[in-house]
């Protein structure tokens, strides 16, 4: 039975991977195999040898001489488990995309925007690549690509220049996103996890992928793509800006940033958090929506209109939905085969057959080159899945350093193919950029940042 759970996971992970080419979205497979690999394991408790408690993190003692009803109720109790630990991931995202809509509903990305004057390609190269390593760093990776594109294709008019700049804001967004624990889904759940601090992570990462992301800028400014200057547009508003942008923006980020300090101080998981955080900008965005509309006039219907068209509910309206039961599904899949002590098994197995790099550095045996083929791995295979896979693969305690390398690697690995990240799948639809152009323009940059920032990761883990 164990075979035809991988069996299935492993298909599924293929019409993952092969999302683009089946036309099939990648959500569709993910909770297929959710859904069937939970059913073969309820249809086939009886014939299993050993479960994994991941509470405890570790394997039940004597499980194959349990009762089926034992086993049952370990199974439900498992399932709860592992459902708890993944509804706080996707609840914390639904905050944090809520408020970043919020934001968008209010034009305040649009205050960002107001601060490019130049029309120097390699400036604007050099400010993007900054926008996106700080934005992703507060409203995480694809979020802040979304964003900083938009905010691109209203600056720059040659598409085939255009997505230059979109490449290196890949690489730069997803640096960004590794060092922050709300930058990219792949932190968020190894902080979520307990594997990782905010301090550490900050003290481990943010050197090394500053380095990912300014390697490649560097190198990309003297490229015959970034030369001389380009065609600007006249600055014209699509839509009048709000006199409200500025302070939601501020108010939207701040709230976001302060989630960290909230889960420090009150020891609360982060998603507790990041309701309040929605709360006090969802207050404030009513407050401001109901002033602009009062200043228009009073009208009972224009009353109603306003009420079905709340900011709050606007913003929820256009969360990414698909993402998030992506997520459900590829999570829980994941933790059946760990259930199953699957994971476990095969982290003993890596473990012993690779070759060690650095080991007087790691703990308990974990090779660097592991990690290092789970970063190149990420640009294939999605990274939200390898970093689950990890959770159960490895069991070192909060804030060890192979935590924070499988953050950095995860992260940053997925720049080196467009279809590696959310970051670069997104770029991919807004821009239609070709797969090939990429791999043979943008992936080589990445992979230079890439290595550059584990050199230097090597170097800061000796500082800890």
């Amino acid at each position: 039975m164990e075979s035809v759970i991988i069996l299935v996971f492993v298909i599924g992970y293929l019409a993952i991977t092969l999302e683009h080419n089946i036309k099939i979205d990648k959500l569709i497979p993910a909770l297929v195999m959710m859904a069937i690999s939970w059913a073969l394991i309820s249809l086939g408790l009886d014939s299993f040898t050993e479960w994994f408690d991941s509470a405890n993190h570790g394997l039940v003692e004597g499980y194959a001489s349990l009762g089926h009803e034992t086993k049952m109720h370990l199974m439900e109790e498992t399932l709860l488990h592992h459902l708890g630990k993944t509804a706080e991931i996707l609840v914390f995202l639904l905050g944090a995309m809520t408020i970043v809509e919020i934001i968008d509903y209010f034009d305040g990305f649009s205050t960002i925007k107001s601060f490019i004057k130049t029309k120097k390609k390699t400036k604007i190269l050099w400010i993007f690549a900054f926008l996106a390593f700080i934005l992703s760093a507060i409203i995480d990776n694809l979020t802040a690509t979304i964003v900083l594109i938009s905010i691109l294709q209203k600056i720059v008019n040659d598409r085939n220049v255009r997505i230059w700049f979109a490449g290196l804001i890949i690489i730069a967004a997803n640096a960004g996103g590794a060092w922050s624990p709300i930058g990219d889904v792949t932190t968020t759940m190894l902080w979520i996890g307990k594997k990782v601090t905010t301090g550490h992570l900050v003290g481990y990462l943010l050197l090394p992928s500053l380095i990912c992301m300014l390697v490649p800028t560097f190198i990309a400014s003297f490229l015959p793509a970034f030369k001389g200057d380009l065609a600007v547009e006249e600055v014209v508003e699509e839509k009048p800006k709000s006199r409200f942008s500025g302070t939601m923006l501020y108010l939207g980020l701040g709230a976001i940033v302060f989630v960290p300090i909230f889960k420090t101080v009150t020891h609360l998981p982060p998603y507790v958090g990041m309701m309040l955080a929605l709360g006090v900008v969802a207050i404030f965005a009513e407050i401001y929506s109901s002033a602009k509309f009062s200043l228009s006039n009073h009208d009972s219907e224009e009353s109603d209109a306003h009420a079905h068209h709340s900011p709050v509910h606007h913003s929820l309206s256009k969360i990414e939905l698909p993402s998030i039961l992506f997520f459900l599904g590829i999570l829980m899949a994941v933790a059946a085969l760990e259930s199953l002590g699957i994971l476990f098994g095969f982290a003993s197995t890596l473990q012993d057959s690779m070759p060690m790099m650095g080991t007087e550095l790691h703990h308990e045996g974990v090779s660097d080159l592991v990690i290092i083929l789970l970063g190149i791995g990420s640009a294939v295979i999605d990274n939200v899945p390898l970093v689950a896979a990890s959770l159960g693969m490895f069991s070192q305690p909060i804030d060890n350093e192979l935590w924070h390398f499988i953050a950095y690697s995860a992260g940053t690995g997925g720049s080196m193919l467009i279809i590696g990240s959310a970051a670069g799948v997104v770029a991919m639809g807004m821009e239609k950029i070709d797969f090939f152009w990429y791999f043979k323009k943008i992936s080589w940059l990445a992979l230079a940042g890439f290595l550059a920032g584990t050199i230097v990761f090597f170097w800061t883990r000796t500082l800890f």
